[in-house]
């Protein structure tokens, strides 16, 4: 007798989460798919020291394959879902087309950068909610203040030491915070007796982590502050430019470097569904179901789940929701399948938040509890190791290092600005040479001699040939990796032996 087969579409922390579940609820009685882009769940909450270089990138990315047990990772990016027909269609990571049956599905695709129509962002900023992201920021900066170094021009020396952050919640405030300690360790080897760097963090609130307490957001202002962030509420950008960013105030900054940390939209792969939306999320029941499909469950930030401590409300999209959520759905999707415990609806107590500010820095409040400085630092590190599902002794070795060596402040080149978009349908992957969505033959090979996000040519605009474009860009125009149509099904992979994991 055939095993049921419950694909689980997204890895992020509630497709791992419901896979993981659903690993240990049915011991191998069912056939339990995860298809994913990558072969790594990666840990988010400490992607802002991959790039502030206090961690390694495989410290964040733990495999699937080797921590789910009895569960079958497929390679590749859904492109289109037959709900009528049951099928999951994909492209794999070298452009091959695969189907998959399921009996049960869980949509999990997680979220994408949100973009907002300012002109110029697309094509000079970039986003933080992938890997190949954090690699090039940390890249970037590094490079401009080295170039910096030996830049004769004030003007020009002065831009390639402003960074600008847009958006003052989670990510934009630990990316400002952290990052910024990187670029002074850079600016005290390469920039004796210059002024510091100059951090310029933006957001249209009227203080930072709007969303937490205001005892956090108190904490983590006034750690910005004194490292010398320059933290502008009321305040976004009103356009942005080859050199620099124009401020909804007036003020036009010169600067290389736009992070975009404004927060995420679902994935655009949820319009394709066909199911009703609220705000582009799927609309599902308490018990994670799709209505009127009760073989789909939607969870993480795909779905507009209703929050049953808000009654009208839904829950908001955090990671911790879709790691809770995840395992709701793992556990309703096999109790569907009569292998697990009894289906229940979605329901959330908060245990506090935590924001890592770098250094022994942090402003937290577990269980209600305010705490900043060294304390709030040791619980939130603490937190991050305990939510850890793999390398917790790499990463607790990476920070104990830190703190007693010098940081490794050297550029890799191994990402290049034009492999990682701002929009993109897949932040987790990397443009690569001759991939989908890849620019013309004619595209440059890299950031090498200074050419970066936000940059111009040495020449004045006056002497630049009117075709010259950016060499760090391709043509004008948001750069986009489109969510690939439906392809041609090729064969299901074969079905593991019993017992194979």
């Amino acid at each position: 007798m055939s095993r049921p087969r419950v694909v689980i579409v997204g890895a992020g922390f509630a497709g791992y989460r419901a896979a993981r579940t659903l690993g240990r609820l049915t011991r191998g009685r069912a056939l339990i798919t995860l298809l994913n882009p990558t072969d790594y769940f990666l840990y988010l909450p400490l992607l802002p020291q991959v790039a502030a270089g206090v961690l390694e990138a495989r410290r964040v990315a733990v495999s699937l394959p080797g921590t789910l047990r009895g569960v079958r990772v497929v390679l590749g990016e859904a492109g289109r879902i037959d709900l009528d027909r049951r099928t999951v269609h994909y492209r794999d990571p070298e452009d091959g087309a695969g189907t998959l049956r399921y009996d049960r599905l869980v949509l999990a695709v997680g979220s994408v950068n949100k973009l907002l129509p300012v002109p110029g962002v697309a094509e000079h900023a970039h986003g933080f909610r992938g890997l190949p992201e954090a690699l090039y920021l940390r890249d970037h900066v590094t490079r401009q203040v080295e170039l910096a170094a030996t830049e004769q021009d004030p003007g020009v020396r002065a831009a390639r030491c402003t960074f600008v952050v847009v958006g003052a919640g989670y990510t934009g405030t630990e990316v400002a915070a952290q990052t910024r300690m990187l670029t002074d360790r850079l600016a005290r080897r390469d920039l004796p007796g210059a002024d510091r760097p100059r951090w310029i963090l933006l957001d249209t609130a009227p203080r930072v982590l709007p969303e937490l307490d205001e005892r956090l957001s108190r904490t983590a202002d006034r750690v910005l502050r004194a490292r010398g962030v320059d933290v502008r509420t009321g305040t976004s950008v009103k356009e942005a430019t080859h050199d620099g960013v124009l401020l909804t105030d007036g003020t036009f900054v010169a600067a290389r470097t736009l992070v975009w940390c404004v927060g995420v939209r679902p994935d655009p792969l949820i319009e394709a569904v066909g199911q009703p939306l609220e705000r582009g999320r799927l609309i599902v029941d308490p018990y994670l179901q799709v209505p009127g499909r009760p073989e789909v469950l939607a969870c993480g930030d795909a779905a507009a789940v209703p929050d049953l401590e808000r009654p009208g409300e839904f829950t908001p999209m955090t990671a911790q929701h879709a790691w809770r959520q995840g395992r709701v759905a793992g556990e309703n999707a096999a109790s569907s399948l009569g292998l697990g415990r009894r289906r229940r609806a979605y329901r959330h107590r908060d245990l506090g938040f935590a924001v890592d500010l770098g250094g022994v820095r942090a402003a937290a409040n577990p269980f209600g509890v305010p705490l900043s400085g060294p304390a709030a630092g040791a619980v939130t590190r603490g937190y991050h190791l305990a939510a850890l599902p793999g390398n917790r002794l790499r990463v607790a070795a990476d920070w104990l290092l830190d703190a007693v060596l010098p940081r490794q402040t050297v550029q890799l080149g191994l990402v290049r600005s034009w492999s990682v978009p701002l929009d993109t349908a897949s932040p987790e992957l990397a443009r690569v040479p001759g991939g989908p969505g890849r620019p013309g033959d004619g595209a440059p090979d890299g950031d090498g001699g200074g050419t970066d996000a936000l940059r111009t040519a040495e020449t004045p605009a006056a002497e630049r040939p009117a075709t010259a474009q950016p060499t760090d860009h391709p043509a004008p125009g948001p750069v986009r990796r489109a969510r690939p149509a439906a392809p041609a099904a090729r064969p299901e992979p074969p079905e593991p032996a019993e017992g194979d994991s």
